[in-house]
């Protein structure tokens, strides 16, 4: 079990639509209709529009709904669906989920804790963030003050809350090689819990928070310790290709790189983009020991492809999901009624205007299909699905 002290703290971020106004809630962009309860200290809304709170742009309502921008409003959302046996459900950015056409029938809980601590600590500079404050934000900041850790993280949709339970990764970094702490609300014991970074067992898009204690934990504020002129960095093919010729790339100039390469891909919400109204990357790329790697390199072989594989720690390959969508027939620009797989990317689900969950849902579950017939893969999605019941 992870270290326990006691401790305060607290998730929300980026709808895509309009621009949120200043001091203005979230749920303005979606408005619900208000009702007083006696006994809650915090405003709480029924039947709030999900839809316009993703950006995927799909889902029914919210049964009811709380913006907290503190712990004693997070205590007290949870109260109210306890009270009433109701099921809760924790919304960031929005930017990493799918929610069902008929909605979430319980209470949903957006978190909008906000503010930033910044601390010198052992030669890092340490970033505490609330879980609300959005993440592309915080690595604008950190690289306008020269701290290098985060910056190959740029242009990524959500919350700061959200980073931890994914592990959230991109072009050569993850979070867990930055994180120093986690704070998190127990739903079990209502305490707010501290976990250093080996006590969220990290690994490839998994956290404690995500499998083996699912639900049980309501992140409140991340630690991140960055390194203070430091080098950026380099790993990732794209990355080194986009950067050829400079010698010496500034965090700035890598930071810039990443959001380019990120719009080339469609993976840069940018308003009238329908190729970016997605969930991102939808499945998860494909870890295997030498025995599976050696059938999938048979299977490809059989149709005369060779097989591109990566580095996946722990002496297994990475296969790119991606790879696998395309040459299961599946290609960039391919269209299923109203959604489709993005133009620029083919890891990305798109919804090109009156697109459903249902809609959603019956492609991914025809790419699963696919790439499980010609390749004896079992591609897994990498959103969360709202209310849908179990999944594969």
């Amino acid at each position: 079990m992870a270290p326990v002290r006691g401790r305060r703290a607290q998730q929300g971020a980026a709808a895509i639509g309009r621009r949120k106004a200043p001091g203005e809630p979230w749920s303005a962009l979606s408005p619900g209709r208000g009702r007083v309860y006696a006994g809650i200290r915090v405003q709480l809304q029924e039947q709030v529009p999900l839809a316009p709170l993703t950006t995927l742009q799909v889902g029914g309502p919210a049964r009811y709904f709380v913006e907290a921008h503190d712990l004693a409003e997070v205590r007290e959302g949870v109260r109210f669906a306890r009270d009433r046996g109701l099921p809760l459900f924790v919304l960031g950015g929005g930017s990493n989920l799918v929610v069902a056409d008929r909605g979430f029938p319980g209470l949903v809980l957006k978190m909008a804790i906000r503010g930033v601590d910044e601390r010198d600590q052992g030669g890092k500079r340490v970033f505490e963030a609330g879980a609300g404050e959005d993440w592309d934000a915080l690595v604008a900041r950190a690289v306008t003050r020269d701290c290098a850790g985060i910056e190959c993280l740029s242009g990524i949709p959500g919350s700061v809350g959200g980073t931890p339970i994914q592990n959230v990764g991109a072009y050569g970094q993850e979070v867990s090689e930055t994180i120093t702490e986690v704070q998190a609300l127990d739903l079990e014991s209502g305490e707010v819990r501290e976990f250093c970074s080996p006590a969220c067992e990290f690994g490839y898009r998994r956290s404690r928070f995500n499998t083996t204690e699912r639900a049980r934990y309501i992140v409140l504020r991340v630690s991140f310790a960055l390194t203070p002129g430091g080098e950026p960095r380099l790993d990732y093919a794209d990355l080194k290709k986009f950067l050829a010729g400079r010698s010496r790339p500034t965090l700035p100039e890598t930071r810039e790189a990443v959001r380019q390469i990120r719009h080339s891909k469609a993976m840069l919400i940018v308003a009238g983009d329908e190729d970016s109204r997605s969930a991102g990357s939808f499945f998860k790329n494909v870890l295997l020991d030498a025995a599976a790697l050696a059938r999938l390199q048979e299977a490809a072989a059989r149709r005369g492809l060779t097989l591109p594989t990566y580095p996946g720690g722990e002496g297994r390959a990475k296969v790119p999901a991606a790879w696998l969508v395309e040459q299961a027939g599946f290609p960039r620009g391919y269209g299923r009624g109203p959604v489709g797989i993005s133009r620029k990317h083919a890891l990305a689900i798109v919804n090109r205007g009156g697109g459903t969950a249902a809609d959603i849902l019956a492609l991914k579950d025809e790419i699963q299909r696919r790439v499980a017939q010609e390749f004896g893969v079992d591609l897994q999605p990498e959103p969360v699905l709202v209310d849908f019941g179990p999944q594969p």
